[in-house]
């Protein structure tokens, strides 16, 4: 039934889903009473209704004022000031339609002109925001032209179509972000799966009971983070080596880690055809001892025979110490260099300092999963995921903040394509992601996804952008610079949560990731309060303008009270003596 006191305006013309509405002049007033509640008139991004018998179409506001007057009247009213001045017009874009009590995307009907058009009221917005199963959901914060609705995500399609999370510093992105791992914990699904690699340390401290965390400088062996250097592609892992290679030696020494693979394959009865061996297989192989023979053959000096070695004493592999042999003579006799070399010992040089650096220990020190010699492990690699995702806690987070940054986007880019390539491979085990499926939470994307960049953790997002959702891998990306994430990507989340952006050239972005209808209610970000944030696509029925829920516990991320911490005494020097102790180990625990 049609409530009159709701009517507003009529429709003057229809342009696509886009209409031209003309308020009566006889609204007295632009927050009218209806039945106790004050309604405000032609708000961005408020919803209007146009009743069509025993349908209703509902649409979003995007302009008011002189830059809603259709093309058709601009001529008039620029001649005549004071009609115009009188007159107003909104904008509106459909969006949905209800039909009975259940509210639906898109539209089958469209009104005409001169039909009414009502505002909507606190029981039409129960509609359209009710109807999401509460199995199938979960309720993030409050709509914020009505904070006695809660607001609700579709989580099938929130996962499942991926989501971008964007908002300047200090919008609210982390506490949004620890809302929605706190709503999905909170399920209590018996084997839900979320993995979130966080580079800075954000995040360990939230949802504790809900999380299982991994650190580099973790002192309890069962939180560690490893990233056994074996599982690295190829080319991953000689990036993080100093010098330059030929193509040449660049072969030979893919050769050569073959010929290691393929010799551990028995040794850790692994039950794979050597042929199918290449560099980039995720088999275990001793880098030590592969170091070692090739520093060792580059270094031999022959006599006269140019057969027997000039061997002065035994190096040590375990210890990285090279054999030493008789200088080779300057002036042409013996002994004689190795005329065989590849000229590696400065590349090799580089190998071995890495392999020194404590820094780099979680990566080529692994634990259990690092080789001996002979390249035995103690651990597969089914061991290392079945810890990051088989957990009883739904949450795993990967803190990365004690990685080297030179090597931040080859290690990244790694664990999350040693993550989907499980997922894809075993796409038909129970442990694949069509049977359990895995949200992958990515905090501070633009740091490893920048646009143009040929990573292998662009790479690898790109592929699980657009590949995932058929695998049951859904992405959530966090960034504050979405102008540098790549468009690829973004163009492939489903579901958009856009925070306050003050960036001109980041809106301008985000502008083009949402349908060309709804592009004017990005001019809305540089207002939004701190939380507050709007979302639109898969997730959502509607694009909603969202206050989110506060966190019970603030992220690292949180700026901390000046006015409160400067009320404490002031560090002794034991204090400094222990900060400067945790620089020189690079370990936040010293």
């Amino acid at each position: 039934m049609v409530n009159h006191q709701t009517t507003i305006g009529e429709i003057d013309s229809i342009n696509g889903n886009t209409i031209s509405i003309r308020l009566f002049d006889n609204i007295k007033s632009h927050m009218p009473i209806i039945d106790g509640v004050v309604y405000r008139v032609g708000q961005i991004g408020s919803f209007l209704k146009i009743p069509l018998g025993y349908a209703n179409l509902y649409g979003i506001v995007t302009q008011i004022g002189s830059s809603a007057i259709p093309e058709a009247f601009r001529e008039v009213y620029a001649s005549d000031y004071e009609h115009a001045k009188n007159t107003q017009w909104l904008s509106l874009v459909l969006v949905g339609e209800q039909i009975g009590k259940k509210f639906e995307r898109g539209i089958t009907q469209f009104p005409a002109t001169n039909d009414k058009v009502h505002l909507v009221t606190i029981d039409d917005l129960d509609i359209i925001y009710g109807g999401l199963k509460e199995d199938d959901s979960i309720t993030v914060g409050n709509i914020s032209v009505s904070e006695s609705l809660a607001a609700k995500l579709d989580l099938n399609k929130f996962i499942s179509r991926h989501c971008a999370i964007v908002g300047s510093t200090g919008s609210g992105k982390s506490n949004t972000v620890s809302v929605l791992l706190e709503a999905i914990a909170k399920r209590e699904f018996i084997s839900s799966r979320i993995l979130v690699i966080d580079p800075h340390g954000e995040y360990s401290e939230v949802i504790k009971g809900q999380s299982k965390v991994y650190q580099i400088n973790e002192s309890q062996s069962n939180n560690k983070l490893y990233i056994p250097y074996w599982a690295l592609p190829f080319n991953e892992l000689i990036k993080i080596f100093p010098g330059n290679l030929s193509d040449s030696q660049r072969e030979y020494l893919r050769e050569k880690i073959v010929e290691k693979k393929i010799e551990s394959l028995t040794i850790n009865t692994l039950e794979i055809e050597p042929e199918m061996i290449t560099a980039d297989s995720p088999v275990p192989f001793s880098i030590k001892q592969l170091w070692f023979e090739l520093d060792d053959f580059e270094r031999k000096t022959f006599q006269q025979d140019r057969v027997t070695e000039c061997l002065v004493a035994v190096g040590d592999a375990a210890l990285l110490k090279s054999s030493e042999y008789t200088p080779a003579s300057p002036g042409g006799g013996a002994p004689f260099l190795n005329n065989k070399a590849k000229g590696l010992l400065n590349f090799l040089d580089g190998i071995r300092i890495k392999l020194k650096d404590t820094r780099y220990r979680f990566l080529f020190q692994p634990g259990e999963w690092g080789p001996d010699l002979d390249g035995k492990v103690n651990k597969d690699l089914d061991e290392l995921l079945y810890g990051w995702l088989g957990d009883e806690k739904p949450i795993t987070i990967l803190d990365l903040s004690g990685i080297p940054s030179d090597i931040m986007v080859s290690i990244s880019g790694t664990l999350l394509k040693i993550v989907y390539d499980t997922l894809f491979w075993g796409q038909n085990t129970a442990a694949g992601g069509k049977q359990q499926p895995l949200l992958i939470v990515l905090e501070e994307a633009h740091n490893y996804l920048k646009a143009g960049e040929n990573s292998i953790a662009s790479r690898t997002v790109q592929t699980i952008a657009k590949e995932g959702r058929k695998y049951g891998v859904g992405l959530l990306l966090i960034t504050q610079r979405p102008s540098e994430l790549d468009e690829t990507v973004l163009s492939q989340c489903g579901t958009l949560i856009a925070l306050r952006m003050n960036n001109s050239k980041d809106r301008s972005h985000i502008r083009s990731a949402v349908q060309d209808e709804l592009q004017t209610m990005v001019d809305l970000l540089p207002s939004l309060r701190t939380g507050e944030g709007l979302i639109s696509g898969e997730a959502v029925k509607i694009p909603s303008r969202v206050k989110f829920y506060k966190t019970s516990s603030a992220p690292k991320s949180s700026d901390p009270l000046v006015t409160e911490q400067w009320k404490k005494d002031s560090p002794s020097i034991d204090e400094y003596r222990k900060t400067i102790a945790s620089w020189r180990t690079q370990n936040f625990n010293s």
